[in-house]
This record gives structure tokens, sequence and C-alpha cells, in this order.
């Protein structure tokens, strides 16, 4: 009886972990979001900087930056989860929600337009790597005008 017991105790608080871990809180998912989009512009930022000659031109850590965008550019879109936009520690609208298949293929084009730039910048050459760095700063943008405030 007591063993039965304690296998439904641990069977109940497996149970509620399992649905705490798959349900994650919105203030967690607005932290995990703004940390990938953080990390993604430490990499993004000079990259610009680069291709507008603020920098001076480093092929090899350009492409190592895109890379890095690239990587996390598969990342942010789990961490918008109802109950996470329109916060005041949030600039993410609620029209992502309302437009949830706009944003999602917004994002997909972003990732898919930062593997593109991972790509060309293996070359190391600047002139190359021009017209993909822009589609990557257009789909920004695209997001950015539609769904942040």
């Amino acid at each position: 009886m007591k063993k039965m017991a304690v296998l439904s105790l641990t069977a109940g608080l497996l149970s509620a972990s399992t649905l705490a871990l798959a349900t994650p809180d919105p203030e967690d998912a607005i932290d995990y979001r703004q940390g990938i989009f953080t990390a993604i512009y430490w990499n993004f930022g000079p990259m610009g900087d680069m291709m507008k000659g603020k920098l001076d031109w480093d092929g090899k850590d350009f492409s190592r930056r895109a890379a890095n965008v690239a990587t996390l550019s598969t990342m942010p879109l789990e961490g918008f989860i109802p109950g996470s936009y329109s916060d005041d520690d949030s600039d993410a609208l609620p029209a992502i929600e309302k437009n949830w298949d706009d944003f999602n293929e917004r994002m997909t084009a972003f990732q898919e337009s930062a593997a593109v730039l991972a790509e060309a910048a293996k070359s190391g050459d600047k002139a190359s790597v021009a017209p993909a760095f822009m589609d990557v700063a257009k789909s920004c943008k695209g997001c950015h005008d539609n769904f942040k405030d």
C-alpha cells in the first residue's frame, strides 16, 4: 500500500513537472528571445560596420559572425509564446499572435537568408557577400516594421 502511494505521488510530481516544462512562463520566454536577439546583434552589428567601412574588412571574422547569426536565427521563434507580447519588458506586439502565419514566414525568411549569408561569407569577399547581407537586413526590418514596438 505504501509502495503504491509513493508511486502515485512520484507519477503526479513527474506529470506536474513535465507540464511546467511544456508551458514556459511568458517572462522566461521574453528573456530567452531577448537574449538570442542580443547575441544576433552582437554579431550582426560589427558585420554592418564592416560593410559600411566603419570597421576594417576582416573576411574571416565576418564569416565567423555570419555563421553565428545563421545558427542563432533558428532559435528565437520558440520564445514567442502566448502571453509574452506587449509587456513592459517586451517590444513584441500582439500582432504576432494575431498574424502568426505571416510572422512565422518572416522568421523563416530570416533563417533562410542568414544561411545564405553564412555560405556566401565563406568566400571572404566583401563584394560577394553584400547582396546576402542586405537580404538579412531586409528580413530583420520586415519583422521589426510589423511586429516590434
